[in-house]
Protein backbone atom coordinates (compact mmCIF):
# COMPACT_ATOMS: atom_id res chain seq x y z
CA UNK A 1 0.00 0.00 0.00
CA UNK A 2 2.61 2.42 -0.94
CA UNK A 3 0.97 5.65 -1.52
CA UNK A 4 -1.69 5.57 0.17
CA UNK A 5 -2.13 8.58 2.53
CA UNK A 6 -5.72 7.49 3.60
CA UNK A 7 -4.89 5.70 6.45
CA UNK A 8 -6.65 5.95 10.07
CA UNK A 9 -4.52 7.83 12.91
CA UNK A 10 -5.87 4.82 15.01
CA UNK A 11 -4.89 1.01 15.13
CA UNK A 12 -4.59 -0.78 11.51
CA UNK A 13 -6.22 -4.37 11.81
CA UNK A 14 -6.54 -5.95 8.32
CA UNK A 15 -6.88 -9.35 7.64
CA UNK A 16 -4.65 -11.92 5.72
CA UNK A 17 -6.36 -11.23 2.61
CA UNK A 18 -6.78 -7.52 2.98
CA UNK A 19 -2.64 -7.09 3.97
CA UNK A 20 -1.82 -9.60 0.92
CA UNK A 21 -3.81 -7.35 -1.39
CA UNK A 22 -2.47 -3.88 -0.01
CA UNK A 23 1.66 -5.16 0.15
CA UNK A 24 4.06 -6.62 -2.03
CA UNK A 25 4.44 -10.43 -1.22
CA UNK A 26 8.26 -9.61 -0.04
CA UNK A 27 6.19 -6.67 2.05
CA UNK A 28 4.02 -9.01 3.09
CA UNK A 29 6.32 -11.66 4.08
CA UNK A 30 8.39 -8.98 6.02
CA UNK A 31 5.88 -7.19 7.60
CA UNK A 32 2.96 -10.03 8.43
CA UNK A 33 5.16 -12.83 8.69
CA UNK A 34 8.01 -11.19 10.48
CA UNK A 35 10.48 -12.50 7.70
CA UNK A 36 14.02 -10.90 7.17
CA UNK A 37 15.11 -10.21 4.07
CA UNK A 38 18.80 -10.67 2.51
CA UNK A 39 21.40 -8.40 3.71
CA UNK A 40 22.43 -5.84 1.48
CA UNK A 41 19.45 -6.16 -0.49
CA UNK A 42 17.55 -2.95 0.23
CA UNK A 43 17.97 0.37 -1.74
CA UNK A 44 17.68 1.75 1.40
CA UNK A 45 20.52 0.93 2.59
CA UNK A 46 22.27 4.07 0.23
CA UNK A 47 19.77 6.69 1.03
CA UNK A 48 20.79 9.76 1.87
CA UNK A 49 18.78 12.35 1.40
CA UNK A 50 16.61 13.93 4.33
CA UNK A 51 13.38 12.57 5.00
CA UNK A 52 10.96 10.16 6.93
CA UNK A 53 11.13 6.87 6.49
CA UNK A 54 7.60 5.67 7.26
CA UNK A 55 5.88 1.88 7.37
CA UNK A 56 5.37 0.43 4.14
CA UNK A 57 2.50 -1.24 5.62
CA UNK A 58 0.26 1.74 7.06
CA UNK A 59 2.64 4.89 6.73
CA UNK A 60 3.17 5.80 10.44
CA UNK A 61 6.82 8.11 10.34
CA UNK A 62 9.07 5.80 12.60
CA UNK A 63 12.14 7.03 11.79
CA UNK A 64 13.67 10.59 10.72
CA UNK A 65 16.93 10.31 8.19
CA UNK A 66 19.22 12.08 10.70
CA UNK A 67 19.52 9.08 13.09
CA UNK A 68 20.07 6.58 10.03
CA UNK A 69 23.82 5.61 10.08
CA UNK A 70 25.52 2.75 8.24
CA UNK A 71 26.53 0.00 10.69
CA UNK A 72 27.81 -1.95 8.39
CA UNK A 73 25.13 -4.80 8.84
CA UNK A 74 23.52 -4.59 5.58
CA UNK A 75 19.76 -3.40 6.74
CA UNK A 76 19.11 0.07 6.82
CA UNK A 77 20.36 1.04 10.89
CA UNK A 78 19.31 3.76 13.08
CA UNK A 79 20.15 4.72 16.49
CA UNK A 80 16.67 6.03 17.37
CA UNK A 81 13.17 5.98 16.27
CA UNK A 82 10.32 8.94 15.93
CA UNK A 83 8.62 9.08 19.92
CA UNK A 84 6.01 6.42 20.17
CA UNK A 85 6.35 5.10 16.68
CA UNK A 86 7.51 1.43 17.43
CA UNK A 87 6.64 -1.01 20.10
CA UNK A 88 9.59 -3.68 20.81
CA UNK A 89 8.86 -7.41 22.19
CA UNK A 90 11.13 -10.47 22.93
CA UNK A 91 11.65 -12.99 19.49
CA UNK A 92 12.95 -16.38 20.83
CA UNK A 93 13.09 -17.47 17.26
CA UNK A 94 16.42 -18.82 16.01
CA UNK A 95 17.51 -20.66 18.97
CA UNK A 96 18.38 -16.94 20.22
CA UNK A 97 16.88 -13.98 22.39
CA UNK A 98 16.05 -10.52 20.41
CA UNK A 99 14.55 -7.45 20.67
CA UNK A 100 11.63 -7.68 18.16
CA UNK A 101 10.91 -4.31 16.87
CA UNK A 102 6.97 -3.21 14.98
CA UNK A 103 5.13 -0.69 13.88
CA UNK A 104 3.01 1.05 16.83
CA UNK A 105 -0.01 1.26 14.49
CA UNK A 106 -0.21 -1.57 12.79
CA UNK A 107 2.15 -3.99 14.31
CA UNK A 108 4.34 -5.02 11.41
CA UNK A 109 7.64 -6.13 11.95
CA UNK A 110 10.48 -4.00 11.18
CA UNK A 111 13.87 -5.55 12.14
CA UNK A 112 15.35 -5.93 15.65
CA UNK A 113 17.42 -3.76 17.74
CA UNK A 114 20.28 -4.37 19.32
CA UNK A 115 22.98 -2.50 21.99
CA UNK A 116 25.94 -1.98 19.90
CA UNK A 117 24.90 1.27 18.04
CA UNK A 118 26.24 4.63 17.91
CA UNK A 119 25.92 7.46 20.65
CA UNK A 120 23.45 9.20 22.22
CA UNK A 121 21.15 6.20 22.37
CA UNK A 122 23.65 2.92 21.92
CA UNK A 123 21.02 1.55 19.92
CA UNK A 124 21.01 -0.49 16.70
CA UNK A 125 17.56 -0.29 15.27
CA UNK A 126 18.46 -3.22 12.45
CA UNK A 127 15.28 -2.70 10.33
CA UNK A 128 14.18 -4.58 6.72
CA UNK A 129 14.37 -1.98 4.03
CA UNK A 130 11.14 -3.78 2.53
CA UNK A 131 9.51 -2.79 5.68
CA UNK A 132 9.91 0.86 4.92
CA UNK A 133 9.35 3.70 2.85
CA UNK A 134 11.33 6.73 2.24
CA UNK A 135 9.62 10.18 2.07
CA UNK A 136 12.37 12.81 1.09
CA UNK A 137 11.71 16.35 2.48
CA UNK A 138 10.23 18.52 0.02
Amino acid sequence: MPDDKSEPAGPVERSDAAWREALTPEQFRVLRQHGTERPGASHLNNEKRPGTFVCAGCGQALYRSESKYESGSGWPSFWAPLDESVGTSRDRSLFMTRTEVHCARCTGHLGHVFPDGPQPTGLRYCMNGAALQFLPDE
